[in-house]
């Protein structure tokens, strides 16, 4: 139990150390050399205008994430296109012995000296394999277009969204202690 606590400890005092120790030579080494240039704020080549201690818009992280999510969502395509073009391979009535057992090899991840004749994947067997597979990519691709829709319809992708929806606001709103003006639409 000791040994276990020494080498924590050690582990704790190396990992403080990782960090103390740039952050020390780099204050020891850089030069201090203040001017009003070098003080201003910066943010992505832009001139800041007001505060920069201000709320970042929710936009970008929506943005972001959507990105991320549909992007690893289209990384599920290649495997499933792999197996998917073995297959149709496979379904190819002329397909030579040889090249189905070397086909049928690659998509089992067996060597081909293992593999053994009732091991090979007949052509039917194959078709059946690409049919399904095409039906599941096509509930998968479903299932992402239902998600990019309703992101869509949620206005999420709208980038002015948020200007046009307070602009609407803005002129619905009417100043406290008067009352709207009387219109035909109003009274009907």
């Amino acid at each position: 139990m000791t040994n276990l606590v020494g080498h924590f400890l050690l582990f704790s005092v190396v990992a403080i150390g990782f960090l103390l120790v740039p952050l020390l030579v780099g204050r020891l080494l850089r030069p201090k050399l203040p001017t009003p240039e070098k003080d201003s704020i910066y943010e992505c080549g832009e001139p800041t205008i007001g505060s920069s201690y201000i709320q970042f818009d929710l936009r970008f992280y929506v943005v972001a994430l959507l990105f991320i999510i549909f992007d690893v969502e289209v990384a599920f395509f290649f495997p499933w296109a792999l197996i998917y073009g073995g297959a149709m391979q496979l379904a190819d009535e002329g397909l030579s012995a040889t090249a189905r057992e070397a086909v049928s090899s690659k998509l089992l991840s067996t060597p081909i000296a293992e593999l053994g004749s009732e091991n090979v994947i007949s052509a039917e067997t194959a078709s059946l394999i690409g049919v399904t597979g095409l039906l599941d990519i096509l509930v998968f691709f479903g299932v992402l277009l239902v998600g990019f829709a309703y992101v869509w319809k949620r206005g999420d992708l709208d980038w002015v969204r948020a200007v046009s929806t307070h602009a609407k606001k803005a002129k619905v709103r009417q100043p406290a202690g008067r009352s709207a003006p009387v219109t035909e639409s109003s009274v009907a």
